[in-house]
């Protein structure tokens, strides 16, 4: 029995197979997120690497921080060739955060530089809608 190497640019059908979306995540969809907790703040930095700031939008819901942005596939195919491989993603993402009812979207400050949206959201007391509990005493 003879054995030969195998050749970096062969097909292999096991390696195509393993790639099918079926066996891995598409992490090219999750927004990249680091929170920092400073002293008055919070800070959230994603990476939103391809994408433009007119693509973002950011709005605050029901004490929900939601982030979507949205990329389209401008470059589509005009000649007859072919892509052979794809991995960079075009479409829609979004992310949410729930930062409390007592944030304003007027409190929330945003950057977007190089890839990279930074958003710095304030500490605020929460309001107390329960009533602390009192004990009463007994003669």
């Amino acid at each position: 029995m003879m054995m030969i190497p195998r050749r970096r640019d062969s097909f292999d059908l096991w390696e195509e197979l393993f790639k099918d979306p079926f066996f891995t995540t598409n992490e090219s969809k999750v927004m990249r997120t680091d929170i920092k907790e400073g002293k008055n703040n919070y800070d959230i930095i994603i990476d939103l690497p391809g994408y433009e700031k007119e693509d973002i939008k950011i709005d605050i819901d029901n004490g929900y921080l939601n982030i979507t942005a949205t990329m389209n596939n401008e470059h589509e195919e005009k000649d007859d060739s072919k892509f052979v491989r794809r991995e960079r993603y075009f479409g829609e993402c979004s992310r949410s955060f729930y930062v409390g009812d007592e944030i304003e979207s007027e409190d929330v400050k945003a950057s977007f530089k190089n890839g990279t949206l930074k958003l710095e959201i304030p500490k605020k007391e929460e309001k107390k809608s329960i009533p602390e509990k009192k004990y009463i005493d007994i003669d």
